[in-house]
């Protein structure tokens, strides 16, 4: 237990409203204002909402002299809103046999507050007195923006180690420039694509991808230019395949695609989603739009060939007569048994 001796007499009211001495409201708060000393501190009359006391540092806060401050409401010091806030706030701790805590954010001289209110209500000499007690929390939520952060950070690099461990073994499998499948790796998928298209009796899609010739604005700016259009349709293409589906990068400004148990009809309508998407993309570079078109040819196993090399000359075939009209989808020829 502490036991403090007053020496500095309290800001008393105006003479209008006489009153029990402050002293022995500042008795009766004492134990929690020891608790928050260099918090800015007030006394209110609980029905008028007018201050009876003020501290320095309450004083500081309102940016006037704590005496100036006494007699007045927060309707003379704050916005009404504010003012409307703070006394809803009064009014609650009215109410409550216990102290009340709330917090308040607000404006004021040009700067966010952020605020929690220790309030309650005492009565002294038959006269009942608003006590309340200001905790800045500005540091506190500083603090924890910080921590948040901090956690925010850690997550990112963990995201980021988790995809260099899945980059580390994906190397020789993708193409850095694209990100999608280099040719060996996506020759194993096609031959086991076969292979489970055979067993199991399904239906699936190749598809070629050639970039159609280079306009004016990019073989006038090269091999840059080229790099970042290989690098649009890669993320095309990525974000228009599913994790089962195969899509590669061959050579230079081709690309294959391998849909995994989807028919003739359904690639052709997912690749001319795909042709119109390729169609309104849009590549800066150098401060210039840099815009290309796509070639698409199809072909299904086993509805077009019955054998990889098959379905590798059809899907070529395809895409050569979608090549010579340019920005256009081919579907190869559906191969029909004699009885």
């Amino acid at each position: 237990m502490l036991t403090v001796e007053m020496t500095a007499q309290p800001t008393r009211v105006a003479d209008a409203e006489p009153a029990v001495p402050l002293e022995a409201v500042f008795a009766a708060v004492l134990p929690a204002w020891l608790a928050h000393q260099g918090d800015p501190m007030s006394i209110k009359d609980p029905v008028s909402g007018r201050y009876r006391f003020v501290n320095a540092e309450m004083g500081a806060l309102l940016q006037r002299p704590p005496a100036s401050v006494v007699g007045l409401s927060d309707n003379d010091l704050f916005d009404g809103p504010t003012a409307t806030n703070f006394r809803s706030a009064d009014l609650s701790a009215q109410g409550s046999a216990t102290a009340t805590v709330s917090d308040h954010r607000f404006e004021w001289a040009g700067l966010r507050r952020d605020y929690s209110v220790w309030r309650l209500v005492l009565e002294v000499a038959g006269q009942h007195y608003l006590c309340s007690v200001w905790r800045d929390q500005g540091a506190n939520r500083l603090k924890e923006a910080q921590l948040r952060s901090a956690l925010e950070q850690l997550e990112r690099e963990q995201r980021a180690n988790e995809t260099l461990r899945r980059e580390i073994k994906d190397q020789g499998t993708r193409d850095a420039a694209s990100g999608l499948f280099t040719r060996p790796h996506f020759e194993d998928q096609l031959r086991r694509e076969v292979d489970l298209s055979m067993r199991e009796h399904r239906e699936f899609s190749l598809v070629l991808i050639e970039v159609d010739p280079w306009g004016d604005a990019v073989r006038q700016l090269g091999e840059g230019a080229q790099q970042k259009i290989i690098e649009s349709v890669g993320r095309l293409l990525r974000s228009n395949t599913r994790a089962m589906d195969a899509s590669c990068h061959l050579e230079a400004a081709r690309f294959a695609v391998l849909l995994s148990g989807v028919g003739l009809a359904t690639a052709h309508g997912r690749m001319e989603q795909l042709r119109r998407q390729c169609a309104t993309q849009i590549v800066m570079l150098d401060s210039q739009e840099l815009r290309f078109t796509v070639s698409i040819g199809l072909a299904s196993f086993p509805h077009t060939a019955h054998t990889r090399d098959e379905l590798t000359l059809a899907c070529e075939q395809a895409v050569a007569q979608a090549r010579t009209r340019g920005n256009h989808v081919s579907l190869a020829s559906i191969r029909f048994e004699d009885n």
